[in-house]
């Protein structure tokens, strides 16, 4: 039986709205139950956001009757809960929209980084306009020499398999002839991989004259990439590989697409379950 679980916060913004059609298209191609989280600051505010919420699932409802929305209403903050409501309901995947880079605290501000780089869920991030996806086609990976960024691999394997996606791989330049092989050794390992699990797969050598991730966001405009998935390498950070001054550029990305973020741990799915509870 598939028991996929999606949490998606909202603060009833039109961003938030955006996150919600995003989940219940996702979670109808896979048999997800959607968890829409709303905290207030003050309990006397519980009552007027319970009806709020209310109308968020009647909203989703009547976008998807099939699909199954549970609300949730605490007091707390909307950052600091999320972790504490994914764990709770075990949930395999959090959709959280951001303002784009106007907002950009409201999404990376201490606590929103902190449950991002720590949690053992992945994150989809979009954008207010963010296409409706009923899955994803193209999923545009960026790797480094980190043997780390080889994890990310599987939750997309997952993913590219059931929605038959092509996987494009994208790694910077290397001129020094040690670290050329590292890193040839890793687009190797990504073919195999993908290969052994079936997945189209596409590989790319970025150009070392230009900055990376303009290009990696240049290529994501050149193959309509429905996803990029991004791995977090340190503590803070999301883009270890490339600073973290890297975050808002790719996850505000100016063709608002949606960014997987994921942590570097190892994640078990089962394909047999439409990608299972760990999803």
């Amino acid at each position: 039986m598939i028991n996929n679980k999606f949490l998606v916060p909202t603060d009833f913004t039109e961003v938030a709205h955006t996150a919600m059609i995003h989940a219940a298209d996702l979670a109808k191609s896979v048999g997800a139950e959607i968890f829409l989280l709303n905290i207030v600051d003050d309990k006397d505010k519980l009552d007027a956001a319970k009806l709020k919420i209310q109308e968020e699932v009647e909203y989703l409802k009547r976008y998807n009757a099939e699909i199954v929305v549970q609300p949730i209403v605490r007091v707390g903050n909307i950052f600091e809960d999320i972790g504490d409501v994914a764990a709770e309901k075990g949930v395999s995947l959090i959709i959280m929209g951001t303002h784009g880079a106007s907002g950009w605290q409201k999404l990376t501000g201490s606590y929103a980084l902190k449950v991002i780089t720590n949690s053992p869920v992945p994150f989809i991030v979009t954008q207010k306009g963010t296409d409706k996806k009923s899955g994803y086609d193209r999923i545009l990976v960026p790797m480094d020499l980190h043997n780390e960024t080889k994890q990310k691999l599987e939750i997309v394997a997952e993913m590219a398999k059931y929605f038959d996606s092509e996987v494009h791989i994208v790694t910077p330049k290397e001129t020094d002839e040690f670290l050329k092989n590292k890193m040839n050794g890793n687009i190797a390992y990504a073919k195999k991989y993908l290969g052994e699990k079936k997945v189209k797969c596409a590989t790319h050598i970025a150009d070392k004259s230009g900055d990376f991730v303009d290009q990696l966001l240049d290529l994501a405009g050149e193959i309509d990439a429905d996803l990029i998935t991004i791995m977090n390498m340190q503590r803070g950070s999301l883009m270890g590989m490339l600073g973290a001054r890297y975050e808002q550029q790719i996850i505000t990305n100016e063709d608002l697409r949606p960014v997987l973020c994921v942590n570097p741990k190892q994640v078990t799915f089962s394909t047999g379950s439409a990608m299972g509870n760990s999803f």
